[in-house]
C-alpha cells in the first residue's frame, strides 16, 4: 500500500525551531513530487512548501526565508525544517506526495504543531 507518515510536530515557543519529517512507503519515492500543507480547524489546507521530484521549490509567502523543505531519496523521506517559527504557524501540518507517473496524490494522517508562548 501506498502511504505516507508525518512526525516530529510538537510544542515550541515562538521563535524557536522544529524538524518535520514524513515518510514514504510502497512507492517508487523519486518519481514523486513532494509538499507540506497546513490546516487550523475552520480554515482550507494551504500549501506551505513543495519540492519537485527533480529538486525545484516553491514556498508560501507566510514561510519564506524561515522554512526550508528537503529531500533524501535513499530514505524516502522529504523533510521540513521550521525557524522562528510565529504563533500564527499553529496548525496540523500535512505530507503530501504527487506521483509523476499517475497524477494521483497521497496525504499523510498530520502532525500537530503548536507554537504558544
Amino acid at each position: 500500500q501506498e502511504q505516507f507518515v508525518e512526525s516530529g510536530g510538537g510544542l515550541v515557543q515562538p521563535g524557536g525551531s522544529l524538524r518535520l519529517s514524513c515518510v514514504g512507503s510502497g512507492v517508487h519515492f523519486p518519481l514523486f513530487h513532494m509538499a507540506w500543507y497546513r490546516q487550523t480547524p475552520g480554515n482550507q489546507r494551504e500549501m506551505v512548501a513543495r519540492i519537485g521530484s527533480q529538486g525545484t521549490l516553491t514556498y508560501a509567502d507566510a514561510v519564506q526565508g524561515r522554512f526550508t523543505i528537503s529531500r533524501n531519496n535513499a530514505k524516502m523521506s522529504v523533510y521540513l525544517q521550521m525557524n522562528t517559527l510565529k504563533p500564527e504557524d499553529t496548525a496540523v501540518y500535512y505530507c503530501k506526495g504527487s506521483s509523476t507517473v499517475t497524477g494521483r496524490d497521497y496525504w499523510g494522517q498530520g502532525t500537530q504543531v503548536t507554537v504558544s508562548s
